[in-house]
């Protein structure tokens, strides 16, 4: 299984919106980091689906930019434009570890 697949599929539930999709992407022991933390700020599947549902997928104007994506080892980096969260598109670097075929860590990094 190519360690992008949860990847391109996560990506493609977000700009739908689809919360179940995009939830089956990520295992169940996920952890989230809002870089520079050292701790997570999101632990979970449920806190994940509860996060997205509340700040994110209820926002008509939300969707993501791809600008590249590269993969290293069991780890994919994708360099994105995020609209609709703020009044210009927030750029972020994602960098998402694969494990079992599941998303089991994710860094955002932003400007």
């Amino acid at each position: 299984m190519s360690v992008t697949r949860p990847v391109a599929a996560q990506f493609e539930a977000y700009n739908k919106r689809d919360i179940n999709a995009f939830i089956d992407c990520f295992s169940e022991d996920f952890r989230g980091y809002r870089m520079p933390a050292e701790t997570p700020s999101t632990i979970g599947k449920s806190a994940l689906r509860e996060f997205y549902i509340s700040n994110r997928f209820n926002n008509p104007e939300l969707r993501a930019e791809l600008i590249s994506r590269t993969v290293l080892g069991n780890k994919v980096f994708d360099h994105e434009l995020i609209h609709g969260i703020s009044p210009t598109p927030l750029e972020s670097i994602a960098v998402f570890e694969i494990t079992d075929d599941f998303i089991s860590t994710a860094w955002f990094y932003f400007p």
